[in-house]
Parts: structure tokens; C-alpha cells; sequence
């Protein structure tokens, strides 16, 4: 029986997150099912090539890399590198794609998204959240409501690497224990809009300031984005976040008023549990041990629960920490959505 072909994508922006999925396709090796037949990006072919061959945070590429003319050689095949700062300047139709994964982060409406389909995309899966939820025709979570695509969707987000950390557990324990009110603290690590030195920054005087110097509160709409996925919790989540001077792992600092009295190690069997067996299995990690951020460079987990940081006061006053990587699971999430969505395309084009 002949073998499918694998689903070609072409990946719009070879920043932290683009050379992450490119590279956690290689990882997956021929069970990731995709080809990458184009990056678009501004950056000469030598930056490309070296940053993609040697990366500070996840090491060595895990293949070959190589430069022939216009292609990025992965492993002796052909990625071809596109130079265009708007999508409507490339002919995607042309590279027969069937998914654009938008890893620029600079694109946030439908009309942006509109943009890209205008050119040819067939469909364009955004790496970051939309500016409202009406900007994209779904927000997958992996893990929580991927089960919700039929194949018609054309534009879609990926959230964000703290929703996708966040969100399946605030469900898991609403189910079990009642969420009444959720107060969450983002320890995220720099990013690349923070300068190593004091430097002028447009949208946020705080991030002026040198990245490794200080840990630097910023504004977050996590909470808008959880309410997006779990609306039966609107008006009960609060969040703000914190820049700490590390290169990457973050966590999350989750605050829970439950409606069922409970304690440490009620809560702790229930996280467990959902680690080990069910919907969460793979995408949930649970640990007792005594761990520091950097054990979690390149865990490809959603949420890495660390089970000795449980609190609970009183009866139903519940804190808990989260481990999450912030660039490699978010990447290997945007994979996974990915798959799932094209595979549900194709079934449904067999059916038509």
C-alpha cells in the first residue's frame, strides 16, 4: 500500500520559534509527516545557516545543514529561502503548500491572516494569539479543543506558550475541584523585544531596560487568552508577568480559590493521574524531585506540574508551579496542532 505523501508547509519567519519547529521536525524524523519546502525570512543565507547549524539554547542541529543557491540544505533536501517583509509578495499557491505556519509573530488580525490566503495559502496556522478572538476561525490548545476542527478552518492560532501551559490544567482541577477565582504570576524567561543593554523600546518604558540585569515586570494577556479556551471561568482570572534574566524555561506561579475543600496531597494524586493516564499523557509531565529551570531545556512537555512546590491553606487556597519551554514545547505544540488539523482536511476532501 502506497505510503501518503507528507504534508508540505512552508514556515513564514525563522526566529526562535520557526528554527524550533524546523528543527522538532528533524527530531520527529519520519513520523513528524512533513516536508518544509520554503522558510520566508529577511535574514542573508549565512545567518540562516549558521543559526540554524549552532543554537545557544538546544544545541548542535541534529542533521546536516548546508547552503546550495537560494535552498537551506536539510539533511540534502531543499528548503527554499524566500526574502518578502509581507505575505502578499510571495506566491504560496506556487510552492503547493498545504499549511503556513506564521512564526513571525508580526501578524495579529484577520486582516492580516487575509493577506496571506489572498496570495495563496490554503490555510495559515498563526504562532502567537490574535488580537481578538474573531481574528482567526479557531485557538487550539493541543490537548484541550482540537477535537473541535472540521477542516473548514482556514485561519487558526496556536495561543500562546503560557496558555498552552495554563489552560489544561486550569480544566483538569475545575473539574475536579471547582475553580472558583485564579490569580497566575508568568516567571517567563528574556525575550528577543528586551535589549541586553539599556536601549529605546517603543510600546513599554520598562522594557527599556537591560534584560539581564533585572527581572522586569510586562504587560500579558494571558488572562484574555485563557478566557478564549475556558469562557465558563470569564471575570475570574487575573495575571501578570515577570522577565527573569535567563535565556529560556519558564513557569508558571498558579493561585486557585477551589470550591471543594482539598489538600496537597489530594491535589497532587489528581495532577499525577492526569500525567500518567488519559487526555493529558504526553502533553502533562509530573515531578517530586528537587529541579531548577535549566532541567527543562528542551522538554517537550505543555506543563511540567513540580509536585514539591504544592501548597494548599486552608481548605480551599490551592498554589502550584509549572515548569514549561517556553520556545520547544511551544514549537512541538504548534506540530502537533498542525498534524491533527491536516489530517482532519484530509479526511474530510476523501469524504467530499
Amino acid at each position: 500500500m502506497p505510503q501518503p505523501r507528507p504534508y508540505k508547509v512552508a514556515l513564514n519567519g525563522y526566529g526562535r520559534i520557526g528554527r524550533c519547529v524546523l528543527r522538532a521536525l528533524v527530531e520527529r524524523g519520519a513520523k513528524a509527516g512533513f516536508e518544509v519546502v520554503a522558510i520566508n525570512d529577511l535574514a542573508d543565507m549565512a545567518s540562516i545557516e549558521y543559526l540554524t547549524r549552532f543554537d545557544s539554547t538546544h544545541g548542535r542541529f541534529p542533521g546536516e545543514v548546508a547552503i546550495d543557491g537560494d535552498c537551506l540544505l536539510i539533511n540534502g533536501h531543499c528548503v527554499k529561502v524566500l526574502r518578502s517583509a509581507t505575505p502578499e509578495h510571495i506566491d504560496w499557491a506556487a510552492l503547493d503548500v498545504d499549511l503556513v505556519l506564521e512564526c513571525s509573530g508580526a501578524w495579529h488580525t484577520r486582516a492580516d491572516g487575509q493577506r496571506f490566503l489572498d496570495a495563496g495559502a490554503p490555510r495559515v496556522l498563526f504562532s502567537q494569539p490574535m488580537a481578538s478572538e474573531a481574528d482567526v476561525d479557531a485557538t487550539v490548545v493541543f490537548g484541550i479543543n482540537q477535537d473541535r476542527l472540521t477542516g473548514n478552518e482556514r485561519l487558526l492560532s496556536n495561543a500562546s506558550c503560557t496558555t498552552n501551559c495554563s489552560v489544561p490544567l486550569l480544566r483538569l482541577l475545575d473539574q475536579a475541584l471547582g475553580l472558583e477565582y485564579v490569580s497566575i504570576t508568568t516567571i517567563h524567561s528574556a525575550m528577543n523585544d528586551q535589549p541586553v543593554i539599556d536601549a529605546y523600546h517603543a510600546e513599554d518604558l520598562r522594557r527599556t531596560r537591560s534584560a539581564f540585569q533585572s527581572i522586569i515586570p510586562v504587560n500579558t494577556g494571558l488572562a484574555r487568552g485563557i478566557e478564549r479556551l475556558l469562557p465558563e471561568l470569564a471575570g475570574r482570572i487575573q495575571a501578570k508577568a515577570v522577565r527573569v534574566p535567563t535565556v529560556n524555561v519558564s513557569c508558571l506561579d498558579i493561585t486557585l480559590q477551589v470550591s471543594k475543600a482539598t489538600d496537597t496531597a489530594e491535589v497532587n494524586r489528581i495532577l499525577r493521574e492526569a500525567a500518567t493516564s488519559g487526555p493529558l499523557k504526553g502533553l502533562l509531565a509530573y515531578t517530586e524531585l528537587p529541579h531548577a529551570s535549566c532541567d527543562f531545556n528542551h522538554d517537550p512537555h505543555s506543563a511540567i506540574v513540580d509536585a514539591s512546590q504544592t501548597r494548599v491553606s486552608g481548605p480551599r487556597l490551592v498554589n502550584l508551579l509549572a515548569w514549561f519551554d517556553n520556545e520547544w514545547g511551544f514549537a512541538n505544540r504548534m506540530l502537533d496542532v498542525a498534524e491533527h488539523f491536516l489530517h482532519v482536511v484530509n479526511q474530510q476532501n476523501e469524504q467530499a
